[in-house]
């Protein structure tokens, strides 16, 4: 830790595997569900539990990204942030209103628009810890003197999920216009600017874990972000095939949800480079694993299993089945799970005490355990949707009676869910067993603890 400040993020990172660990708890909870009967129908029945699953996986990612941008920042404008004190009261804010949501998701209170359930006074507290953010992050670019471009990247993306959270906040009595807009927060983030905030984490990482030449990291962004604004945010139109727009958006939403995955390929294309052409080894390799594996997983889950059910001809059969679920789990994680997780694996070693190893063997059992468990949920969803889309929408059988014929599918997907949620757990355990510390660290030119007894020894050998 170069920077004294920095160790905000470490709270921040607190918060975020919290809420982690609830997500799944309550995703458990909701694929259990399906297999019947459910002795908590009346207290806790799907569509709350689901709700709660899906905005808390939305926070902790957020929560994430705002960790990992108050360690980032420092690090690459080569100063202190700009103010401690703001960086926790935007932490207590952003808490307070994640729990009291939460609280009230049960109790049935909020606005019925999917990803967007929050109500207002929820809404506008995300807009004040925005704004809070963005000044912090801003005055502390300007203090230093020095913008470099995946700072701008990660900026842009940043202020471009702010300002896309605004249609969020008005209501529409018309429900087609309701959708339309919907996805103007929802697609826009994810497979739009959220993409741009991946790249630029993606370089600082590849940049310090692998000594890859910052100049050539930083001319790929460039054709991420080209690529991210070519086919990512017309792409939205995928979304408009069924909710009562014009016939014009099909072929649209077809064309370009085709080109989305270039960005994704880019992005896996620019980490295996990067790993070629580097001489160096960084101490680090946990970190590198979810680096790496961050890229090549939303390749498969973003890029392919996107492209595979987007098609406007594909879709018609497809959408709001279980397929869709398994391009959803596939591509959240890969895209975003993994990169916060790849950031607080670099990060934790500066950020606790007593922390010897940069890889401990509780680290890759994390890493596998994750994986294999969220390749086993895909290709569960997968075989339940294909199943799924027969039964109901060429045979014509009811939802409920096919949901009976594709049961089987549900045991493998919660023996799975359990296997990735054994190695999310040891993450989370790994991050809280060591006390986190404060003080400022010697660091070399890429970051590392010059102190660091694994680093001193590997210099000797």
């Amino acid at each position: 830790m170069r920077y004294k400040s920095q160790a905000v993020a470490y709270w921040y990172f607190a918060v975020a595997m919290v809420l982690f660990g609830l997500q799944l708890v309550f995703g458990l909870l909701s694929a259990t569900k399906y297999l019947g009967p459910d002795p908590l129908l009346y207290v806790l029945p799907f569509d709350v539990t689901k709700v709660i699953h899906t905005n808390l996986l939305i926070v902790w990612v957020l929560t994430g990204f705002m960790g990992a941008t108050y360690w980032l920042v420092p690090d690459e404008s080569r100063t202190e942030l700009h103010s401690v004190k703001l960086a926790y009261i935007q932490l207590i804010l952003w808490t307070l209103m994640g729990v009291t949501a939460v609280v009230g998701y049960l109790f049935r209170y909020g606005t019925g628009n999917k990803l967007l359930e929050q109500p207002l006074p929820h809404k506008i507290v995300i807009v004040i810890c925005m704004l809070i953010f963005l000044y912090n992050i801003g005055m502390t670019i300007k203090k230093s003197g020095r913008f470099t471009t995946t700072e701008g990247v990660l900026v842009l993306g940043l202020v471009s999920t702010a300002v896309l959270f605004f249609p969020a906040l008005l209501e529409y009595k018309n429900y087609t216009v309701s959708i339309f807009y919907r996805w103007w927060t929802i697609h826009l983030w994810v497979e739009g600017v959220w993409m741009m905030i991946m790249g630029s984490f993606l370089a600082y990482l590849l940049i310090r874990l692998s000594g890859a030449d910052r100049e050539v990291m930083e001319k790929w962004l460039y054709v991420i972000v080209g690529l991210v604004f070519l086919a990512g945010i017309v792409g939205t139109a995928h979304h408009y095939y069924w909710v009562g727009v014009p016939y014009y958006w099909l072929p649209i939403g077809g064309f370009f949800s085709a080109l989305e995955p270039l960005a994704i390929i880019g992005m896996a294309m620019y980490a295996y480079g990067a790993m070629r052409r580097s001489g160096l080894s960084h101490p680090n390799n946990l970190a590198l694993h979810w680096t790496l594996g961050s890229a090549i997983f939303t390749l498969f889950g973003a890029g392919l299993l996107g492209l595979a059910h987007t098609w406007p001809s594909v879709n018609k059969w497809t959408h709001g089945t279980l397929v869709t679920a398994m391009h959803g789990h596939a591509a959240f994680y890969g895209a975003y799970a993994m990169i916060v997780l790849a950031m607080i694996a670099y990060a934790l070693p500066s950020l606790t005490h007593s922390r010897k190893d940069h890889n401990p063997a509780i680290g890759y059992w994390a890493f596998w355990l994750q994986l294999g468990g969220m390749f086993g949920m895909t290709i569960s969803f997968a075989t339940a949707g294909i199943g799924q889309v027969y039964l109901e929408r060429i045979m014509g059988m009811g939802y409920l009676d096919a949901q009976l014929k594709i049961q089987v599918h549900f045991i493998m997907l919660i023996a799975s869910a359990s296997m990735f949620s054994l190695g999310a757990g040891l993450f989370i355990f790994d991050f809280f067993r060591r006390r986190p510390r404060f003080e400022v660290t010697e660091t070399d030119a890429l970051g590392n603890d010059v102190n660091d007894p694994v680093i001193v020894t590997e210099r000797r050998l």
